[in-house]
């Protein structure tokens, strides 16, 4: 006989079930009957541990900006060059798109239900912090002789956050985040080169 789950177990569950079909179906399509089918439970099971579906929603918008907020803070750690800090950033944001697929589908879905708005207001406050933390480590590295020329941060960050919006799009087309790390760390790479180039300027 199986083991009955906790209710925090469940819960989770529910969670990463929800965020997997918002990937598959997209996230204004995703129904609790859905979830209730793909757990094998009934619809008033899943409503005992969330009322509505509106409360699935946050519960993981609050799970994603945790992530995304951790990574942040990872991304700026003192011991750390700031190039280094800039990598982990990026790459770590990329690591959690790979975990999470759906998650720049959610920021952009137009919902017409509203459901989504919180959820996709409070994810681009945690993205505009993580740019916030790029700008600085990039302000540093320019500072410490990192980085050369006279590049605005802001446009050196826009160019960062280019190889997570060029990745992210190949995502959507493809529905394979298989390699976006490893990709990532690739184009990465030859972007911090071409900012080390003393030529470059404004």
């Amino acid at each position: 006989m199986s083991k009955r789950k906790s209710s925090e177990d469940r819960k989770m569950q529910i969670l990463t079930t929800t965020l997997d079909l918002a990937f598959e179906v997209g996230p204004d399509h995703v129904t609790t009957g859905m979830i209730a089918k793909r757990l094998g439970l009934t619809q008033p099971a899943v409503y005992k541990h969330y009322p509505k579906k509106e409360d699935i929603w946050w519960a993981a918008t609050q799970t994603l900006c945790a992530q995304i907020r951790e990574n942040t803070l990872e991304g700026q750690q003192s011991e750390r060059s700031p190039v280094d800090n800039l990598r982990h950033l990026i790459l770590g944001h990329l690591q959690l798109v790979t975990q999470t697929p759906a998650l720049p589908e959610i920021m952009v879905t137009r919902d017409p239900t509203g459901i989504l708005t919180q959820a996709r207001r409070a994810i681009q406050s945690e993205v505009v912090a993580f740019r916030a933390a790029l700008i600085r480590s990039f302000e540093v590295a320019q500072t410490q002789g990192h980085l050369g020329g006279t590049l605005r941060a802001e446009d050196g960050v826009m160019l960062l956050f280019g190889i997570i919006q060029s990745l992210v799009l190949r995502l959507i087309l493809t529905r394979d985040a298989t390699h976006l790390v490893q990709d990532g760390a690739r184009l990465l790479d030859l972007q911090l080169c071409l900012f080390a180039d003393k030529g470059i300027t404004t």
